[in-house]
Parts: structure tokens; sequence; C-alpha cells
């Protein structure tokens, strides 16, 4: 897989003059993210972009820069300049990233206490992405290939993959041959942290991999160099995941699906159909790679949800408590 080391170098508030003490420990507590987490570039360049609203709201308002001399107050007077500008979920992610900025400082010794630690972020809605139904993921799923066509049996490959194994998108887009083990059907990933988890792979895509491996060579052939990556572009190159969404944007326009979803939305869909099968909530968080079980249990919620529309739906007694008065209710 590839893995290379991102580029961690942060922006100066002026170019031509040397950096802040700010800007020093931004820039090294970066790099200890990826010699120390293997933060992917995604999360740095959040990281980057969260810290750099701050010191640069604070070279442009006469305030401090040196963390050492940051108080609460000055964090304070930041949040309410932008109040209104951002929604409560940027709020609460640049939160979380100064936290935890000023937190590796005070763990190292370089100061005594976290300033932003009696900062409490919003309470955001945790929403998930929209959810195939089982009918829609088959109809997706379903329809005819072309055996002459090699970047439709890749789609049909990578789309199987994506729901069968419930991958990531970046996950897909960083596979190479090797990981993939067809003849024991499971493929092996590196997630978030650099951390891998081999995960049992579906028939119906092992099918649609085996003709993907066979067709590829059409496309490795119009590279100018020669790749591991498992899914190519039609330039022979690996596949980006931005041409992944893009794929599956146009699949599902053609397949008529009621639903439309994003790559990850495939991955929702996967966990929440093995819940509904009864799969082990334990086993689905290995199966998706959380590291916390908090982040599985949000597909009980919507098993929860989709079970009482159902009831709603169906059910006689609830059927007949919608049509009723209310206004004839006995207290």
């Amino acid at each position: 897989m590839a893995n290379a080391a991102p580029d961690v170098d942060i922006e100066s508030t002026d170019p031509e003059a040397a950096p802040t003490p700010f800007e020093r420990a931004v820039s090294a507590w970066l790099d200890r993210v990826v010699a120390e987490k293997g933060a992917s570039k995604q999360t740095l360049r959040a990281y980057r972009t969260d810290l750099r609203t701050l010191y640069t709201w604070f070279a442009e308002n006469d305030g401090p820069t040196d963390p050492a001399d940051v108080e609460l107050r000055h964090l304070r007077a930041w949040l309410a300049a932008h109040h209104g500008d951002w929604s409560r979920a940027t709020i609460a992610r640049r939160l979380s990233a100064i936290r935890t900025f000023f937190a590796s400082l005070v763990r190292r010794g370089d100061l005594g206490v976290n300033p932003a630690s009696l900062l409490v972020a919003p309470k955001t809605k945790q929403a998930l992405s929209n959810l195939l139904t089982v009918d829609d993921t088959h109809t997706l799923l379903s329809g005819p290939v072309s055996a002459d066509d090699p970047l439709a049996i890749r789609d049909r490959a990578m789309f199987e993959l994506l729901y069968g194994s419930g991958l990531r998108v970046s996950e897909l887009v960083g596979l190479d041959r090797p990981d993939l083990q067809l003849s024991e059907g499971w493929v092996r990933v590196l997630g978030k942290g650099n951390k891998q988890r081999d995960i049992p792979i579906p028939r119906a895509a092992r099918i649609a991999l085996k003709r993907w491996l066979r067709a590829r060579s059409e496309l490795a052939d119009r590279a100018d160099e020669p790749t591991d990556a498992l899914f190519l572009n039609a330039r022979g190159g690996r596949l980006s995941a931005r041409s992944v969404r893009r794929r599956l944007d146009d699949a599902q326009l053609t397949s008529g699906t009621v639903g439309r979803v994003s790559p990850h939305g495939l991955r929702h869909s996967y966990a929440t159909h093995l819940l509904d099968g009864g799969a082990d909530l334990r086993a689905i968080q290995e199966l998706l790679g959380h590291a916390s079980l908090s982040t599985t249990e949000r597909y009980t919620h919507v098993s929860l949800e989709r079970l009482m529309s159902v009831y709603d739906a169906a059910h006689p007694r609830a059927v007949r408590s919608r049509d009723r008065d209310p206004s004839t209710d006995e207290g």
C-alpha cells in the first residue's frame, strides 16, 4: 500500500517574515502527529486549517504570537469574533484540534496548563450518510456489465467491495494487488492510524474482483510506469477517491436506484444491513475498523428508526392512532 509521509508544512501569516513561535509550534506538532499517530493527509490538512484560523486571527488582532502566552480569554474572544460565521460542527472540530494541540504542549512540559480545556464545544447532531435499502443495493449491483468495457468491470468490482466489505473510499483506492487474497476470501486494509485489518470478501465481490483482475491488464498497459494499485484509472494510474465518487454517482443514475449515496454511504449501508440481519455490534466494530464501540453504536439508532418507521407504516394501531382526532383523547 502507498503510505507516503504527508506534507505538513504550514503557511505563515506573513510569507516574508520569519515564522512566529506559534507557527513553529504548530509545524512541530504536525510533524509529531505524523510520526506518532500516522495521521492521514486529510487529518493533517484539517488540523492545519483549524490552527491557522486561530493564529492568523491573533496576528490580525494583536493577540499572542506564542502558545505560552495564550489564555482562556484569548480563545473566547476568537470564538466570539466568529459567532454566526461557523456551523456548530465546524466550531466543535476546531475546538477539538485546538484542545489537542495545547494538550500535547502540556504533555511535553512546554505549557503548565491547557488554556482550551475549559472551552465547551456546542452539541452537534451526528448524522449518518444516506443509506441504500437492500433493494436499491441489489439494483445498483445487479445490472449487466459489458465484457468489453474494462472500466465498467472495474466499477462493479469497486462497488461490490465497498459495500460487501464496508471499506472507506480512502482504503479502497489505497489497495494494492498483494492486499487481495481472493483464494482465501479476504482483503488486508490499511485504515486510520495506519492500523491494518483483514476483512472477509463476500462471494459476489470475489466474482467481480476476479473479472476485474483479468481485465486490469488492458488499463495497466496504458500507464507510463507500472503500478501495483488494485484499481486503475483510464490512464493506467492509481484511481482517486474523487473518481470513485463520480463513477458511483453515474452508476446510481444509470441503474435507477431510488436512493442516492456517496461511497461512505455504501459503508453505512453495509453496517446497517449487517446489524438488521442480526450481526453482533462488536463484530461490526472490528469489520469497520472503529477504535471506539460508541462510533459503531450509531447504527443501532439508525436500525431502531428504520424499525419504528416500518411499525408506524404497517401496524394497525399505529395507523389508526394517526388518523384519530387528538381532541377526543381523554386525560
